[in-house]
């Protein structure tokens, strides 16, 4: 699947971008779950000494692909396309490293035909 597959199937699911305060129920949505996953580490943390094996590593999936519900979704009051978040947050990485920003740039360029 590709991420802007992905993001045409969650608006499909997504009430009416015109609905009442629907930016904000987003943003809150997205951040209540991002809050589920740190209070899953938690309780990781609290009750199993930080133990990545005792991770519920479904539950912490599921968990993920909630907020990347919300992320697809809230991209199209950008509006954009996921494929260019990930394409601009590539790039920042790029900025962190500069072999990566020298690899990216050059499939950047090689995708534009140069």
């Amino acid at each position: 699947m590709e991420c802007d597959d992905y993001q045409r199937a969650a608006l499909r699911t997504a009430r009416d971008k015109d609905a009442p305060d629907e930016f904000m129920h987003l943003v809150l949505g997205l951040v209540g779950e991002a809050g589920e996953i740190a209070e899953k580490v938690k309780k990781l943390v609290r009750d199993h000494d930080s133990d990545l094996a005792m991770l519920d590593r479904d539950d912490m999936a599921a968990e993920l692909g909630d907020v990347l519900w919300y992320a697809a979704v809230l991209a199209s009051f950008v509006p954009a396309w996921v494929h260019i978040i990930f394409g601009v947050s590539f790039a920042a990485l790029g900025s962190v490293s500069p072999r990566l920003g020298s690899w990216y740039s050059a499939r950047r360029l090689k995708a534009m035909g140069s």
